[in-house]
């Protein structure tokens, strides 16, 4: 539709303090400065005694801030949420029927994952963007693989009801955007997986592994036919090496990541721990469903309340002058929606998903301040009305 030229309409006089409004890596926890991470250990081996002390201190925290069951074990992997969900993948799958919900994009990869690397006969179990599939059709028997919480479409799974307490197979809890925001009934998972870059600020590349004994008992029960990477190897001679849950990393983890994500789990019981984060992520929605809720030319993604992500908010235009264009074109239009307010520096990173339906994608966790989001939705109205204007007058 060619290039659109923004209308020199009024700008709004407040901003946000902080434009960081990305899906991942998500904005620094309130207050971050690099001299938070002066006790990191620099310069010596990740498994020098101090070392491992800071690894071990990072698991423990987190254990702590999530609650996670004493039983559980947590370990901290590499390839960030990627790495840790096909880490559980890779070791347990095969035993048993698979199912997956595949309702975004990473769902959808850890489809792909299944069906064409390890070539299981998988049920997938699908939704379109903005929905989630049948839940009441999943398999006691089989085992799962699911995201809890889709970040490329703002879709979550409402609770863990759809799981049975009597469940003969392993669940593969993707819970990236939603661990630290959402609540996850421990009893209903048996690997949970997530990365520090999206609900504590942290930095990439690392990945948190949590099992349960139901899972441990698989792995130390089934023997997968295909080759294992070592980076995906967590048995020595049948039994769980326990060394990874106790801060021995397989690879060479960044010991400043691993101090950042320390400095982010203290300001999270600093500030009162996992029932005020998700106090503040709920915030963070609610301002944005505020203003949805007076504005004519967008809505959610997630059109049932009860499925919307409090975290990685996505938002469609609904407007007829860009509806009326072809997908392209509307695509085009929601880049240059997210490039005017970057140019304002106003909102970095908002574009929706590559995969995705054309749109916004917001995030909303503990770590954005509801102010910030205040001060954004003016912004949003200006750099769609400026750009929507100058669209019908061509």
């Amino acid at each position: 539709m060619g290039d659109i030229a923004v209308t020199d309409h009024t700008k709004p006089a407040m901003r946000p303090a902080r434009p960081e409004f990305s899906s991942g890596p998500c904005a620094k926890r309130p207050g971050w400065t690099p001299e938070n991470l002066q006790n990191a250990v620099l310069g010596r081996s990740h498994r020098s005694k101090l070392g491992k002390a800071r690894l071990k201190e990072a698991i423990d925290r987190t254990r702590q801030v999530l609650a996670v069951p004493d039983d559980f074990l947590i370990g901290i992997v590499p390839g960030s949420d990627t790495g840790a969900v096909e880490m559980a993948m890779w070791s347990m799958l095969g035993a048993r029927p698979v199912q997956l919900l595949a309702f975004e994009s990473f769902g959808k990869d850890w489809v792909t994952d299944v069906t064409k690397q390890l070539k299981i006969e998988a049920e997938v179990l699908s939704a379109a963007y903005g929905e989630l599939p049948d839940l009441t059709k999943v398999r006691k028997d089989a085992d799962l693989v699911f995201t809890w919480n889709g970040t490329t479409s703002g879709v979550r799974v409402p609770n863990g009801d759809f799981i049975a307490d009597d469940r003969e197979g392993v669940t593969i809890c993707d819970a990236t955007s939603a661990a630290f925001a959402q609540a996850l009934p421990w009893a209903k998972l048996d690997v949970v997986t997530f990365s520090w870059q999206k609900a504590l600020g942290g930095e990439a590349a690392h990945g948190v592994l949590i099992l349960s004994p139901r899972a441990v008992a698989r792995l130390e029960s089934y023997a997968p036919a295909w080759p294992m990477p070592k980076l995906f190897r967590m048995t020595k001679g049948g039994k769980v090496n326990l060394e990874i849950f106790e801060g021995a990393t397989i690879n060479t983890p960044s010991m400043l990541c691993v101090e950042d994500a320390i400095d982010a789990l203290k300001w999270a019981e600093r500030i009162g721990g996992l029932a005020e984060m998700q106090r503040r992520a709920d915030a963070n929605l609610d301002a944005l469903a505020r203003w949805v809720a007076k504005t004519e030319w967008v809505e959610f993604l997630a059109a049932d309340p009860a499925l919307r992500s409090n975290t990685s908010v996505c938002l469609k235009v609904v407007d007829p002058r860009v509806t009326a264009l072809d997908e392209a074109a509307q695509a085009d239009f929601a880049k240059k929606l997210a490039s005017t307010l970057e140019k304002e520096g106003v909102a970095l990173d908002i574009g929706g998903y590559r995969d995705a339906p054309p749109g916004l994608r917001i995030w909303c966790g503990a770590t954005v301040e509801t102010s910030d989001l205040d001060a954004l939705t003016p912004w949003l109205d200006w750099a769609f009305e400026s750009l929507a204007s100058d669209l019908q007058a061509a």
